[in-house]
């Protein structure tokens, strides 16, 4: 009995020292002074607040409206969002470590769903879940003490949880350390998230939430920032040589890892899960389903890079692709462009050097839904744009963005005689594919070109249009009930090619 009352005695002062080591470590550690207050300054992606200034925690106000909103999904696809402040990814918040938050949620009184918020910032229970519960056209109130620096995510998780967040519902807080982040030139805010409607990729109209498909964890559209082509076109982030860029990345999820990589860039700085120990030279950040990382790298030479989830079909198929736009001057002592392209038989065979007309020039003109001198209806600036982010999502890296493709690889798409005089042609390479040569110009290419049918009718006619209608190219329109025509009656697609009105 004595032995077992020492050793009882043993085990709680074991216990007793483990828990005062904690406590000094820890909680127990005094809070920093709270000075003054202010209102937060809430920022909508890809834009973030400007980085703070103050040595001293204050007293942070935040109000944040939750709006169920209709809006798109891609091109000719609506769904109804449920968002933080009307956006998807929500809105940018940024305090720093040591501040006490008071936070105020609104939810919309046309809002058709309760709401509250997950802010895995918070220490306390459910993130402020509970605490902030939200029916529609009322406002819920609680604060927070921002006990650790990082980059956290935020989300809603009133029941059923994964539908409010598979929705859009998800942003990013950042708790800047006290000492503040080393400072940059520029700061992006890009957030992964994926949709799960009821219809396909492309599919057109008002799109509903599929329950099913998101319990398989089977997303039709996989996006950045809320949408397909919401970071590239006109969309595009952009940069100039040797800055240095920081991106705030997060994966709202509800279910898939995110592989966030930079095409043609090194990232030199990456805080993994968005804490404050930094990894360097990291090609490729893995990044879970409500989690983040903050990545920083300096471009070195010019071009258009894009971003994307490397789980590679997601990017291509799915939407999960943006574009970072650089300009400045190039540095073939870092990176030359190719400089020959050579035939290859098994051994390299020397000079033969492709030769190619210099590449198209861009694109300078701007087109309007009216007759040309030909007569011919012209296409909308509407078609154009929507060709436009088609081509820049899909087609581009392998084309190339002046429609040039690649020598004795990839015919090209400017001043192309193929597309002058193959209209159903040209539509039913797009469906179908197309294996083995083909001549362009008077060049056979022995080429692959990847089947796109999954894209919509309206899609096929937008993308076709803009290329027969561009980089030199003059060329009549192409209809989605072409499209149609050419996806029911492949034999006729495939016929020989007949001459259309095209220069």
């Amino acid at each position: 009995m004595k032995m077992n009352f020492f050793r009882i005695l043993s085990i709680a002062a074991i216990s007793l020292a483990a828990t005062m080591v904690l406590s000094a470590k820890g909680q127990d550690q005094p809070l920093p002074e709270i000075i003054g207050r202010e209102n937060a300054v809430l920022a909508e992606a890809p834009n973030v607040p400007p980085p703070i200034t103050r040595k001293y925690a204050t007293k942070v106000i935040i109000n944040l409206e939750v709006k169920e909103v209709t809006k798109r999904l891609a091109d000719g696809v609506q769904y109804t969002f449920w968002t933080f402040g009307g956006n998807v990814p929500g809105s940018f918040i940024r305090i720093r470590e040591g501040d006490l938050v008071e936070f105020h949620l609104h939810n919309n009184q046309n809002n058709k769903m309760p709401h509250n918020i997950d802010l895995h910032a918070v220490s306390g229970p459910g993130g402020g879940a509970g605490a902030s519960f939200t029916a529609p056209g009322h406002s819920s109130q609680f604060s927070f003490r921002a006990l650790a620096a990082g980059l956290y995510v935020y989300h809603c998780a009133t029941a059923p949880v994964g539908m409010h967040i598979a929705n859009g519902m998800y942003g990013l807080i950042l708790v800047e350390p006290k000492e503040g982040l080393p400072p940059v030139d520029r700061e992006f805010y890009v957030m992964q998230g994926e949709f799960y409607t009821a219809g396909k990729f492309g599919e057109g109209g008002l799109q509903s939430f599929d329950m099913d498909k998101a319990v398989d964890e089977r997303p039709p559209y996989v996006v950045f920032n809320g949408a397909v082509g919401a970071l590239t076109g006109s969309n595009a982030l952009s940069a100039k040589v040797g800055e240095k860029i920081r991106i705030f990345v997060g994966n709202g999820g509800p279910n898939l890892d995110s592989s966030f990589h930079v095409i043609g860039n090194i990232f030199d700085t990456v805080y993994e899960d968005g804490g404050t120990t930094p990894m360097h030279n990291v090609q490729t950040v893995l990044i879970p389903a409500g989690s983040s990382a903050i990545v920083e790298f300096q471009p070195k030479v010019p071009g258009a890079y894009s971003f994307v989830d490397h789980s590679i079909f997601r990017a291509f198929n799915k939407g999960a692709m943006g574009t970072l736009n650089v300009t400045g001057e190039a540095n073939p002592l870092v990176f030359s462009g190719k400089q020959s392209d050579t035939l290859f038989s098994g051994e390299p065979i020397t000079n033969l050097i492709a030769t190619s007309d210099p590449p198209p020039p861009p694109i300078t003109e701007t087109l309007t839904s009216k007759l040309d001198s030909r007569g011919m209806v012209s296409p909308s600036q509407e078609q154009m744009d929507a060709g436009s982010a088609v081509y820049n999502q899909i087609c581009y890296v392998c084309h190339q963005p002046n429609g040039q493709g690649v020598p004795n690889q990839i015919p090209p798409l400017a001043g192309s005689d193929f597309l002058k005089s193959n209209t159903v042609g040209a539509i039913y390479t797009v469906i179908q594919g197309r294996t083995g040569q083909i001549v362009v110009n008077g060049q056979t290419y022995n080429a692959t070109m990847i089947p796109q049918g999954y894209l919509t009718d309206q899609q096929i006619a937008d993308v076709l249009t803009f290329v027969r209608n561009n980089w030199g190219n003059k060329g009549e329109i192409v209809t989605p009930d072409q499209v149609h025509a050419a996806r029911q009656d492949p034999i006729a697609a495939s016929a020989p090619p007949k001459q259309s009105s095209f220069e």
